[in-house]
């Protein structure tokens, strides 16, 4: 294992210890007050609020049961962990946590994805977690007396007091920007299934942004799990008249199948469910 993983590890062990208990620890019960707090203070104009806990199947992990620090995905099930704490475990298993695939034979850790998506939406929701995170890290360094990482300042430097809720109509207007690594655009079109498979619809949304380095395995794994597909299951992707293999990438299939794959700008993928014979 090289430096940087062994780095990986060693300062995620100086969170893990302190959020390894099943029950809430003192931290994310404040957490978890001051989102609460801030959530009853509702403008005329809010949308119903939402407890913090309501979440917490989504934005915490299953090792160390602390909210996701460096969400790291297994690509071969999208199922996420601190990016420490999937290390540690790949120390002596090869399977994920949550599911038991096989990630892979030899180099698990060759199957893991930083999501940095998913960690910016937890350090938004999770009161003072980015500000804990970078406090920990920055005393990790200073005392091993190491040059601390230009990202972490100075914990000084933090506001730890939340500004108080603004009206709506005095926010700047945010900007949403597409990743430049998303640069592969999918209609997912639901064409039925055999005879046997009932109360299956079609995906509520079908447009899906996505790097052009995921697979047909990948885009499998998405339809299953937003269409709760058990495991005995087939999915079958179509693109044009051509069957996909799993391995295939979606920016080989682009590439192979041309401009008559697309409609709009969009590649078309076409699946259809399956029943393995009696």
């Amino acid at each position: 294992m090289d430096g940087t993983v062994d780095r990986v590890v060693e300062e995620g062990s100086t969170r893990g210890c302190s959020r390894t208990d099943a029950s809430l620890s003192g931290e994310d019960e404040r957490r978890d007050s001051d989102h609460s707090q801030r959530t009853h203070e509702t403008h005329p104009d809010d949308e119903r609020s939402l407890h913090l806990r309501e979440f917490y199947p989504y934005i915490r992990c299953a090792l160390c049961n602390g909210f996701f620090i460096d969400a790291t995905t297994i690509t071969e099930c999208l199922h996420t962990f601190c990016k420490s704490c999937i290390v540690k475990h790949f120390f002596y298993s090869n399977r994920c946590p949550n599911c038991s695939i096989v990630v892979h034979q030899t180099q698990p850790l060759y199957s893991i994805r930083s999501d940095r998506q998913l960690q910016d939406i937890v350090f938004k929701m999770v009161p003072y977690l980015e500000e804990d995170e970078k406090s920990r890290i920055y005393a990790f360094y200073k005392r091993r007396g190491l040059d601390v990482p230009k990202p972490v300042a100075s914990p000084a430097t933090y506001p730890w007091k939340l500004p108080q809720r603004q009206k709506k109509d005095m926010l700047p207007q945010s900007v949403f920007t597409i990743p430049s690594e998303l640069d592969v655009s999918l209609m997912l079109e639901f064409v039925g299934a055999e005879k046997g498979i009932e109360n299956y619809k079609p995906l509520e949304r079908k447009y899906v942004r996505v790097s052009g380095e995921a697979t047909v395995r990948h885009v499998e794994l998405f339809i299953r799990r937003k269409m709760e597909l058990s495991q005995n299951c087939k999915v079958d992707v179509v693109c044009g008249e051509h069957l996909l293999e799993q391995c295939q990438s979606l920016r080989e299939v682009c590439n192979t199948m041309g401009k008559n794959a697309l409609q709009d700008g969009m590649l078309v993928l076409h699946f259809g469910l399956v029943l393995p014979a009696q």
